[in-house]
């Protein structure tokens, strides 16, 4: 999986519809917190490493993920949502709220794979692009793999706008 098979996102904040947060009785979507940390990095994880969309690159994107994880419980700009099913965090989305960030859905939606296609995802992306406009920012950025099911079935519902990217790091000569 070439770097540039990436597609990064964008969608305007300003022409979000509300959403209605509509989710089965005994889940909820919430803050985490720093005690939830250690199960959201295995949720996240997972979400990758057991998809077989991902298998080519879990080495890349795990290199990836990882400051995302870091700075989502460290970094002020940043909120980490905990999708539970009463007491168990089954998915989570980290979203960084620096207008100057490059990447704020950061790595998007992640839902435990028997919780798949109930439309978790959705709702996790709905609260992630909210809070995102809620701080006051107009266009919000996320970035996924081509052949990512995110790509082909979760952010065109929300009407993104995607273009090419390139995750490789600027080198200073």
């Amino acid at each position: 999986m070439s770097l540039s098979n990436w597609i990064r996102f964008r969608w305007d904040l300003t022409q979000l519809p509300q959403f209605k947060p509509e989710l089965p009785e005994h889940y909820e979507i919430g803050p985490a917190t720093a005690e939830d940390e250690v199960e959201l990095r295995k949720i996240i994880s997972s979400s990758f490493v057991l998809d077989p969309a991902w298998n080519p690159a879990t080495q890349e994107v795990m290199e990836m993920i990882e400051p995302w994880l870091a700075q989502a419980f460290s970094a002020p700009a940043s909120t980490c949502l905990a999708l539970r099913h009463g007491l168990r965090i089954i998915g989570a989305a980290i979203i960084s709220h620096n207008a100057e960030t490059e990447v704020h859905l950061a790595p998007g939606p992640c839902v435990s794979t028997e919780y798949r296609n109930r439309g978790f995802g959705t709702r996790l992306l709905e609260q992630s692009l909210t809070k995102l406009r809620d701080a006051g920012l107009k266009e919000a950025f996320g970035i996924a793999h081509e052949n990512a099911p995110v790509t082909k079935f979760l952010y065109p519902k929300f009407k993104s706008t995607p273009s090419p990217y390139d995750s490789t790091p600027a080198v200073a000569v």
